[in-house]
């Protein structure tokens, strides 16, 4: 029997039943298109985070020293506890960093974890769960930040501890309506007044989570509101992403010798740049994809029964047609291929409208909440050789019963 034919034979029998076609692939398309959506919001996420998310959290061309590295939610319970009796970052670590790198656009002091979260008012309104940050004035270029209105922190703010702040545009515009009108009015952070010199441009939202909610304090003046935080961490901006890596080198260099380590002896701080932080996400995503195809080849393997059960309900069905076709001529090969290729072609369309489904809902997700969604062709590649596998695995069994029928007994079949 020709590969055409054999196709139009199966063609005919999935359009003679579409309601039984479409309930027997029920599992398939949802197997695929759950491995389509899951597959595009992690790679969604992980681009995201590598082209946006870095540059939000440390900045562009930028790296930190910190007392405790980004991936410590990975460590175990030891290393955790070796890192707890690690030194505070001190400015004059941040000092020591900035003489080792003249060449630097930019080297900060900022307020680490606990971060505090406080009440912001103006009047009769306020604005809850807000950020609060002490930094150094390097830290707006760190962070590539814009002034929508005023001016930034300076220097002479932090070294005479002065009662001033520069407001993220959320908290500018939710307080007084129109942002610049924030500059020269005073603010109450946890009952501390505060007078506003200055407005960021908005920044936006990524994944949900807005990066304008917030108010930067003189690095000073924050540590007489809430003392010293846990995990100070020095930022350093370079001119270009080739010069970070040599930059690292030299700021490590700074800090064991600014903290009289000996050769030998482990760093009791870490330097870490953005590759760090996607990296640790990439290990939170790879639990994800080590989960997907177990939960993907489940619901296949139950597709692929269904499937088998439903081809050999079409052979019993059709034992006559099977019969007179032998008595024609037809070989057992030929009737072999014929149900086989119907098996695979009914489990192909459970793969594309399980794709087509898995693609509409990455777009209904990419549209409708913050996670982003990104298709890749390797997943569609996979769900729909996924979808063919499962017809040729769970289509040979019935496809060859009905090869073996005698066509004698075929024919007297009602």
């Amino acid at each position: 029997m020709p590969l055409a034919e054999a196709l139009r034979l199966a063609l005919q029998a999935i359009w003679g039943a579409k309601l039984r076609s479409f309930f027997t692939l029920l599992g398939i398309i949802v197997s695929v298109g759950f491995l389509v959506v899951v597959v595009a919001v992690i790679q969604g996420m992980n681009a995201y985070v590598t082209e946006n998310l870095t540059g939000a959290v440390i900045g562009t061309n930028a790296f930190q020293v910190r007392r405790s590295p980004i991936s410590v939610g990975l460590m175990d319970d030891a290393e955790v506890r070796a890192i707890a009796k690690r030194p505070l970052i001190t400015p004059a670590d941040a000092a020591a960093v900035q003489r080792a790198l003249p060449d630097a656009e930019a080297v900060a002091l900022q307020s680490g974890w606990p971060t505090p979260i406080s009440d912001v008012s103006y009047r009769d309104r306020t604005v809850g769960n807000v950020t609060i940050f002490g930094v150094t004035p390097p830290y707006q270029i760190v962070q590539d930040y814009q002034m929508l209105a005023g001016v930034p922190l300076t220097e002479p703010d932090v070294r005479e501890r002065r009662l001033v702040g520069v407001i993220g545009f959320e908290i500018a515009e939710k307080l007084f309506d129109r942002p610049p009108s924030a500059v020269g009015r005073k603010i109450r952070i946890g009952g501390r007044e505060v007078l506003v010199t200055g407005v960021i441009d908005k920044k936006g939202r990524v994944l949900g989570q807005s990066f304008d909610a917030f108010v930067l304090l003189p690095f000073t003046t924050f540590e007489s509101f809430y003392g010293r935080r846990k995990t100070t961490v020095v930022s350093v901006k370079m001119g270009s992403s080739e010069a970070i890596d040599p930059a690292m080198a030299r700021a490590e260099e700074a800090m064991r010798i600014a903290h009289r380590l000996r050769p030998g002896e482990e760093n009791d701080f870490t330097v870490d740049k953005a590759d760090a932080l996607v990296a640790f996400w990439r290990q939170l995503t790879r639990v994800l994809f080590t989960a997907i195809p177990a939960v993907v080849c489940i619901g296949i393997v139950v597709g692929g029964i269904v499937i088998m059960n439903i081809m050999l309900m079409s052979v019993t069905e059709r034992t006559h047609e099977i019969g007179l076709r032998k008595s024609l001529g037809a070989t057992r090969a030929d009737i072999r291929r014929q149900f086989l290729i119907e098996a695979v072609v009914l489990s192909s369309f459970g793969g594309i409208q399980g794709v087509l489904a898995g693609w509409a809902l990455a777009a209904a997700v990419s549209t409708f909440t913050p996670l982003p969604a990104r298709i890749t062709l390797w997943s569609v590649v996979v769900a729909l050789a996924l979808g063919g596998a499962a017809g040729v695995i769970f289509g040979v069994f019935p496809a060859a019963r009905a090869a073996r029928l005698d066509p004698i007994t075929a024919l007297r079949a009602e």
